[in-house]
């Protein structure tokens, strides 16, 4: 059942990448360019909103039930930008937005549906899949908009309905391939102590402030670029680089998470957001690299952390958290970058990011310690990570197998 979700989270990004450019076109045109960002804030809200509602769906329904219906909404909202672009009222541009940001919060909690689509074993490479997927979406659909809008225009419609139209498509096939995965209620998280509830916590904490370091620098780039006489192709080199320490790695980040469990992942995360954030604050000749290491650092945070938090509720939480912390970082941005430039940025990446590299190093410190309290018996090799250790649904831990001589 794995390949339906990636195949859905794929499509899904395809849908707002192509709706979230022409919105803005489209707003720019009949409101004028300063309200041009509005249809994306609309879109952002709904997935910060719909995160809420997909977990609360998925605790009451389960995941696959879940996920059909967050993309049927999608499904409501495509349907709404097609007729905000072919001559209703603006407004319904605004809430088709919103809506589509719904679909979009099912396609990146979907991660968490592969994860339970596979053994225990393979769940943070199933993770990475969707996510290396949905970046495939996300960078296949801007190709199809030039071809959509032909498509418009040739059966009588506005040209601008035309990626519209293939936003609509995209999420009706992602709600399909949907409608094939199978999936039990999830059950909401028992209450637990000690360190079982301070490392979901912890990894929830990692996976907001690698998403707000990596925003509130990004955001400062093209303006930075701009300043000092850069053209849109070095531009372009940059953000790819970005992109590509982002997502190219992930299936890298699955397997090391499945290998060596979640913490050391999270650890060289915050290692690298310091690092990347002062190697971007000098922005010298390593500042693309910087872009590169930064978001591999986002990833490692990402991927590090969605393996740890262990209950729906959470999971829910933490996905609304990102998205609206993104659009506070975006509004921030600036305004820090104007006083100080990526030095003052960085110093905030410092600040926010050392804290908690400083708290995973103790956490490793004192894992042994509580490995001898809690398992004097394991075994060389035995995997004591939160994920390894995760049950699913309707299975029971298989007993422990005496040694010689007992």
């Amino acid at each position: 059942m794995l390949i339906p979700v990636v195949l859905a989270a794929a499509l899904m990004n395809a849908a707002m990448v192509a709706a979230s450019a022409v919105s803005a076109i489209v707003i720019a045109d009949d409101l004028g360019p300063a309200l041009a960002g509005l249809p994306n804030t609309a879109g952002v809200l709904g997935t910060a909103v719909g995160a809420m509602a997909v977990g609360r769906w998925t605790v009451r329904f389960g995941r696959a039930q879940a996920l059909r219906t967050g993309y049927g909404v999608g499904v409501v909202g495509g349907a709404l930008t097609v007729v905000a672009a072919v001559g209703a009222p603006i407004a319904l541009l605004f809430v088709g937005m919103f809506l589509l940001g719904v679909g979009n919060a099912a396609s990146l909690l979907s991660r968490y549906a592969a994860a339970d689509a596979v053994p225990v074993a393979r769940r943070a490479r199933a993770m990475s899949t969707v996510v290396w997927a949905s970046t495939a979406g996300a960078a296949g659909g801007p190709f199809l908009m030039a071809p959509s809008q032909s498509f418009a225009t040739h059966v009588g419609l506005p040209a601008f309905a035309g990626p519209f139209l293939l936003a609509l498509t995209a999420v009706f096939a992602a709600l399909l391939a949907s409608s094939v995965v199978r999936g039990a209620p999830v059950v909401p998280a028992a209450s637990s102590t000690g360190s079982a509830r301070r490392t979901p916590v912890f990894a929830a904490a990692v996976m907001v402030v690698g998403h707000l370091v990596m925003v509130a620098l990004m955001t400062a780039v093209p303006v930075h670029v701009h300043s000092h006489g850069g053209g849109l192709g070095v531009l372009g080199a940059m953000l790819s680089a970005h992109t590509l320490g982002m997502f190219a790695l992930s299936p890298v980040t699955g397997w090391w998470i499945d290998r060596r469990g979640a913490r050391p992942v999270v650890r060289t995360g915050l290692g690298l957001l310091v690092v990347s954030g002062l190697l971007i604050a000098l922005t010298g000749p390593l500042f693309t690299p910087a872009l590169f290491l930064l978001g591999y650092a986002w990833n490692l945070c990402y991927l590090g952390g969605s393996a740890q938090l262990g209950s729906a509720e959470l999971e829910s939480r933490v996905e609304s958290s990102i998205w609206t912390v993104a659009a506070l970082a975006t509004a921030a941005s600036p305004w820090l970058f104007t006083l100080g430039g990526f030095p003052v940025l960085a110093v905030v990446a410092v600040v926010l990011a050392v804290p908690l590299l400083v708290v995973s190093l103790a956490l490793a410190c004192d894992q042994p310690r509580v490995l001898s309290r809690t398992a004097p018996r394991s075994g060389p090799g035995r995997r004591t990570d939160l994920v390894a250790h995760r049950s699913r649904p309707g299975r029971t831990a298989r007993p422990e197998r005496p040694s010689g001589g007992q």
